[in-house]
């Protein structure tokens, strides 16, 4: 079984951070860290996303105008090194250029190779921009065939994937909540992007992963008879873990368990409860940087099957739903986002864990 450092790679408002929380409390071993790489991607020298571009006071407020990609993985590297695993959950967006740049890699890990591990404080120093007005992106550096990520795929082979989604009439209205009064003075996001979505960016690093022989093709929580193997009968790669949140919050301890026996983990049901002093205190230092995205886990408890099964609504009702808490355009702008990425949620959510009918009825 892989003990590589776990990277969990999901979109905004996924329910990430509540199924975070669960891996929390097992700090005896595993090293949480929480979505380290926005810090590059929004404010850092190397920075993909335009939200900042123009306002350098923000980025400079933020602490991380000195974030660079190398200076993320070398902090993941070091917490993994004290004798936990690492446990990251990051959206996968944040690697990736915005709406369908051809990505090149970020130039503080351009001399990156393979066998340096997560650690690149050992690489020669790193340029991360060349001299020349505007953001930084497009970099100086070259690509990488297939690589839609600003990572080298070499420092990518050194993590154990798994994937989490949620569906897009769910997740995207969550979203856009977060960018309009009275939450926006309070996250900071100050405007709806739909190209924040990160539907496309899952998917693209989902394949590429999956094409690359990183992920795949045996599935997690599935009989051997029933997976696919590679041509040669072997599996290379870790299991294709996805976990979808609807599925997760219907029946939480068969789907932790799963994800826990695909990625190594030690499942305990005491994972799913950390209603204490110590669990709050690590819990709301760690969600700190993210004001107002994430209250909801802050003040979690636990993690528990819904008491009634969620009913699917029509998209009329849902823009009904929509324009009555934010006006007909802003309704708009969300039932377009959510067709939009409708077709990258229904690809990804075939890959998910299917439980049981006898465990799901647990």
């Amino acid at each position: 079984m892989s003990q590589k450092p776990i990277f969990v790679a999901t979109h905004p408002r996924a329910c990430s951070t509540a199924f975070e929380r669960v891996f929390m409390t097992r700090r005896d071993t595993l090293q949480c860290v929480h979505e380290p790489f926005g810090d590059a991607y929004y404010f850092g020298p190397e920075r993909l996303a335009e939200r900042y571009e123009e306002d350098e006071k923000a980025r400079l407020e933020s602490g991380y105008s000195d974030s660079t990609y190398r200076t993320i993985f070398d902090r993941i590297a070091s917490e993994h090194s004290e004798g936990k695993r690492a446990f990251i959950k990051d959206m996968a967006q944040y690697w990736i250029p915005p709406n369908q740049k051809p990505s090149t890699v970020a130039p503080s890990l351009a001399n990156y190779r393979r066998g340096v591990g997560t650690d690149t404080t050992a690489l020669t120093p790193p340029t991360t921009r060349s001299p020349h007005d505007g953001p930084p992106y497009p970099y100086h550096t070259d690509g990488e065939p297939n690589n839609p990520t600003v990572i080298p795929a070499d420092l990518l082979a050194n993590f154990h994937f798994a994937f989490l989604i949620r569906h897009p009439r769910n997740s995207i209205p969550s979203y856009y909540r977060c960018t309009v009064p009275p939450l926006d003075k309070i996250t900071g996001f100050y405007n709806f992007r739909p190209d924040e979505a990160g539907y496309d960016e899952l998917r693209r690093l989902f394949d590429y992963l999956r094409n690359e022989g990183q992920v795949g093709p045996r599935f997690a929580n599935q009989d051997s008879a029933s997976e696919t193997s590679g041509t040669n009968g072997t599996h290379s790669g870790v299991e294709i873990c996805v976990i979808d949140a609807d599925d997760l919050l219907e029946n939480p301890s068969s789907i932790i368990e799963a994800f826990c026996k695909s990625t190594g983990i030690k499942y305990e049901p005491e994972m799913l409860t950390w209603d204490n002093e110590e669990e709050h205190r690590v819990a709301k230092e760690a969600f700190e940087k993210w004001k107002g995205f994430h209250e909801d886990a802050i003040n979690s408890t636990e993690l528990k099957a819904r008491t009634h099964k969620k009913t699917v609504k029509t998209d009329d009702q849902l823009l009904a739903e929509w324009t009555d808490k934010y006006g007909e355009e802003g309704a708009k702008l969300i039932l377009d986002t959510v067709k939009a990425n409708e077709k990258d949620y229904e690809y990804l959510k075939q890959f998910a864990i299917k439980v049981p009918a006898a465990a799901a009825a647990k």
